[in-house]
């Protein structure tokens, strides 16, 4: 039985790193067609309803103007958390106003595990967020061409007092996916967090993916989202009620 309890929301596709192989399709020039005051009310809503928790991202989540307004609007009711390549946080005023709306958690993207300016970027807003008392951990792409090297930052990562559990495994899409047997060799043989489709692609029963043009699946990659006709809890339930679920392998 479906029953909504967290969701994410894509405030955007504008994001400046524009990787090339971002399921949102993001770029420097993305478009929203969200409003601060939208989220801020669609997700009351969806509390009132059982919601417990929301994860905003897009694109990049601190380029989205109105993203601290919701965070301070959200943070009473739900377990907030952001997911951002980091960049954004050098700039001071950024950085200033996140300290000042500061979410439950923030997971920092790494997407290129010989990349170390990203990955000391990643290291260092983490380790000045546990001195503010905000959990953070890192979103860990992996690519079935870079397994010595992700599996040698696992072990950075491991090193610098990051745990398994504040690590999520992301299987790179398409002809780059990874086999659960290459991301459990990356983790050590430990415990390790990773989407749920890592094993079988179905439809969660907890979760849904609200995308940049309010457009709803259970899955951020699946190609048969439905539109929402109403900007409300029952607006995304009967979204998922309209949908056959299709994998994104198809």
């Amino acid at each position: 039985m479906f029953r909504l309890q967290y969701l994410s929301i894509d405030l955007s596709n504008r994001c400046s790193k524009a990787c090339n192989f971002c399921y949102n399709g993001s770029s420097a020039l993305g478009e929203t067609r969200w409003m601060p005051q939208e989220v801020i009310d669609l997700m009351t809503d969806c509390y009132d309803n059982g919601v417990q928790a929301v994860s905003l991202g897009g694109g990049e989540p601190f380029e989205y103007e109105g993203i601290f307004e919701i965070m301070s609007a959200l943070a009473p009711m739900l377990f907030v958390s952001v997911s951002t390549s980091g960049l954004p946080l050098k700039n001071m005023e950024t950085w200033q106003k996140l300290l000042q709306n500061k979410p439950d958690k923030i997971h920092f993207s790494i997407h290129d595990p010989e990349n170390g300016d990203e990955i000391d970027n990643a290291l260092h807003f983490i380790d000045l967020l546990r001195g503010e008392r905000v959990k953070a951990g890192i979103n860990l792409l992996v690519s079935s061409d870079k397994i010595p090297a992700t599996k040698a930052l696992a072990r950075r990562l491991a090193e610098a007092g990051i745990s398994r559990k504040e690590i999520i495994f992301i299987p790179r899409k398409f002809a780059l996916q990874p086999t659960p047997q290459q991301i459990a060799e990356i983790a050590g043989d430990e415990p390790f967090q990773s989407p749920s489709c890592l094993a079988a692609c179905r439809p969660s029963e907890r979760f849904c993916s609200l995308s940049w043009d309010r457009r709803v699946n259970f899955c951020s990659y699946s190609p048969s989202k439905a539109a929402l006709r109403e900007i409300s809890y029952k607006g995304i339930m009967d979204a998922l009620n309209s949908i056959t679920f299709k994998s994104c392998l198809i």
